[in-house]
């Protein structure tokens, strides 16, 4: 079957699968706060000793919006929220301290948005200090952040550094000036230039770009032009990301531009396609889903010794078995229970003031969910799983293993015994292929929309 042919088959609303199960399907009807912080512990046991726990930190303010965007945002010029919402993260972080049995080992922290430069110098390095008072920062650390190349200043750079952070991800999309305005995304090779030097010059070890490729108005000339200029740059890695056209749950921002303003089907694909052809001719290594990394990049050396990890902050290049996030709407992963936060701050703030973590819904993994998380999580990041023997006969597995019968005719995958592998041909369909074991997702076909397309 041709390219188009299964474009056209394939393309199906679908998950992205940074976890499992996903958001959509999770029980909030059986969670609890009290079982999540069970969980937490439990998680926080197992694995606060070498392992170490990640934090992701939401960021929500953003000067300007992002018509593309679907991130849990508050748009204002009003730089006095900084210092009360830095106040609220640092006292849920204390109740969490409270939770634990001893002082959190911290391997990774991420702040992320929103836009997390929105704040400045000095109120990131009293945030990353008042997380780090109660805490033990590993050794082999990682600490990042995403940045805004138009308000991320030498000063935001410089203080972050000596702090410890060394990886840095900027925002880039698309450098086509008839892009950038219908996104409201407006910013200069330039800038991105300057705000990328800074970082190198500064000593950060891992600098990635995204780009975005199914915007409005993108034309192939558009993602040549933006790909040939961040080759002159060389970042580390490079997130190369489909965009999700989500209104029905984003709103007004992505209702500025209609579906007849975006490349489809193979039309889009044609934009990953060269994309992805110009990113390896300038020596990217393609990782997992969307992801490239130059030769020297620890996520490459993750991906070829198979410590490649997928959670709710994309690829990283370990696993930890706990990811706390704190703020605003974001999401933690106690491997055997999923926590979000309210997505308001105002019901964020309510929740804090009267002493409690700010959960409003959750899920709790039964061992089935387990099981199939570990294969999901295999695919995406290795492109090939192994069935235990007691699966053999399973029925979720086997049902699994039916699903993927159309897929292995269309040679997207192979099945020999035990061993699922995800083909070459079969790489861009991964969402696909992790459908087919999706139990949650094939047990019920909600009428509503929930996902963005797959291809």
């Amino acid at each position: 079957m041709i390219e188009s042919e299964l474009i056209h088959k394939y393309n199906v609303p679908g998950p992205r699968y940074t976890s499992y199960p996903t958001v959509p399907y999770w029980d909030a009807g059986s969670f609890s706060t009290e079982r999540w912080v069970k969980q937490l512990v439990r998680a926080f046991e197992e694995s606060n000793g070498p392992e170490g726990i990640s934090l992701y930190i939401h960021l929500p303010y953003c000067e300007s919006m992002c018509t593309f965007c679907g991130c849990n945002r508050r748009i204002t010029k009003n730089h006095e929220v900084e210092e009360p919402y830095i106040e609220a993260l640092l006292k849920e972080w204390n109740l969490y301290c409270s939770l634990f049995p001893e002082k959190p080992r911290i391997k990774e922290l991420h702040l992320g948005g929103g836009t997390p430069t929105f704040f400045s110098p000095g109120n990131l390095e009293r945030l990353i200090k008042g997380l780090l008072r109660p805490s033990v920062l590993l050794e082999d650390h990682e600490l990042g952040f995403e940045g805004h190349p138009n308000n991320t200043s030498y000063e935001h750079l410089k203080s972050l550094y000596e702090l410890g952070f060394r990886r840095i991800s900027y925002g880039i999309q698309d450098f086509d000036p008839r892009v950038q305005q219908i996104i409201n995304r407006i910013q200069s090779y330039e800038t991105v230039a300057r705000a990328a030097e800074w970082s190198w010059e500064l000593g950060y070890q891992s600098v990635n770009f995204d780009i975005v490729y199914g915007l409005p108005l993108q034309r192939l000339s558009s993602v040549e032009d933006t790909i040939e200029k961040v080759k002159w740059l060389q970042p580390d890695r490079i997130s190369y990301y489909s965009y999700a056209h989500v209104p029905w749950i984003k709103g007004v921002g992505q209702r500025k531009f209609t579906e007849r303003d975006l490349p489809a089907g193979p039309e889009k694909r044609q934009l990953y396609e060269r994309g992805k052809q110009l990113l390896q001719n300038a020596k990217y290594c393609e990782i997992g889903m969307d992801h490239f990394a130059l030769p020297h990049d620890d996520l490459y050396r993750a991906s070829l010794n198979g410590n490649l990890h997928r959670n709710f902050m994309g690829y990283t290049p370990s696993k930890t078995q706990l990811l706390l996030g704190l703020g605003v709407s974001s999401i933690s992963d106690a491997w055997y229970a999923f926590a979000q936060n309210t997505k308001t701050l105002e019901g964020y703030y309510a929740q804090l003031k009267q002493g409690d973590l700010p959960i409003f819904k959750g899920h709790i993994l039964t061992p089935e969910d387990l099981q199939i998380r570990r294969h999901i999580l295999d695919l995406t990041c290795r492109f090939h799983t192994t069935l235990g023997r007691e699966e053999m006969n399973n029925e979720v597995i086997s049902k699994s293993l039916d699903n993927l019968t159309e897929l292995v005719t269309d040679d997207l995958v192979k099945i020999s015994e035990n061993e699922i592998t995800i083909t070459a041909h079969g790489k861009p369909f991964v969402r696909n292929i992790c459908m087919a074991f999706d139990a949650r997702l094939w047990r019920d076909q909600s009428s509503e929309r929930l996902f963005s397309m797959t291809v």
